[in-house]
């Protein structure tokens, strides 16, 4: 009986210290896992380490959803679930650079080219998700919501603090640089971000047009030169393809069902 309450006081103690400390992983787990120990014959700083690394791994996984949630992905994607062979362009190599994030050490550029529905949102998501895993801070945004965000921020006087957050996330995303055409002020907005990141920070970018067909959608051909040069510098150029995965999907479901 007094062994019982003993361990009850301890226990109401160590409640006590985790709520304090702010340690919620140890005031969870406590209780079971010093029932394990007793039940292996450990000894208390076998304890002590497994609980702390309960609470280290805890706090961890929070902070990788926290990531993950900054990132403000459309839809959540794998590297490891990229169907190489819908896409035989990709090499598995690629898809190691990219999971490994060595480019990120070297503030390099990544650019994904290629038609839609060939993997390329799908490629840059997994390179996000990976980076958010490896502790990096990541910022997803198609061209045309980074250009309306800017364009408002210039309206409203707070430019220079947008960029500047712009230029302090680790992993920049841009998707659908194509899909939509700029105009003189737009593509002066997304040159000052990415004169920002130049050389310090990596940008991923996935756009539908080879780069010769980029004057298609930003005007000023000054400005194209300038924005394929800061996207390309060092880059890592990667080319997905013409032939649409989605659309041979479709087709097989349609005449699998005729």
């Amino acid at each position: 009986m007094a062994s019982t309450t003993t361990s009850d006081a301890a226990l109401a103690s160590i409640d006590l210290s985790a709520r304090s400390l702010r340690l919620p992983t140890v005031r969870q787990v406590a209780s079971s896992l010093a029932s394990d120990a007793e039940r292996h014959q450990l000894s208390h700083l076998d304890y002590l380490a497994q609980v702390l690394c309960a609470e280290t791994d805890d706090r961890e996984e929070r902070r990788r959803q926290r990531r993950v949630k900054a990132a403000n992905f459309p839809r959540l994607k794998l590297l490891d679930e990229f169907d190489l062979t819908a896409a035989p362009l990709v090499k598995p190599a690629t898809i190691a650079m990219l999971r490994s994030g060595s480019f990120l050490e070297r503030g390099e550029p990544v650019v994904l080219l290629g038609d839609s529905g060939t993997g390329k949102s799908h490629l840059l998501i997994g390179l996000g998700m990976a980076a958010c895993e490896a502790g990096h801070s990541v910022r997803y945004v198609t061209c045309a919501q980074l250009v309306n965000e800017l364009a408002e921020a210039a309206d409203e006087r707070r430019l220079s603090k947008l960029v500047a957050r712009y230029g302090r996330v680790d992993l920049l995303l841009l998707d659908e640089l194509g899909y939509v055409a700029l105009d003189a002020r737009g593509a002066e907005l997304l040159f000052q971000i990415l004169t920002e990141r130049e050389e310090r920070s990596s940008v991923a970018t996935a756009s539908n047009l080879p780069f010769s067909e980029w004057g298609k959608v930003i005007s000023d051909a000054r400005l194209v030169a300038a924005i394929i040069d800061r996207l390309t510098f060092n880059a890592q150029i990667i080319e997905t393809g013409t032939d649409s995965y989605r659309l041979r999907s479709t087709k097989a479901k349609r005449a699998a069902k005729s």
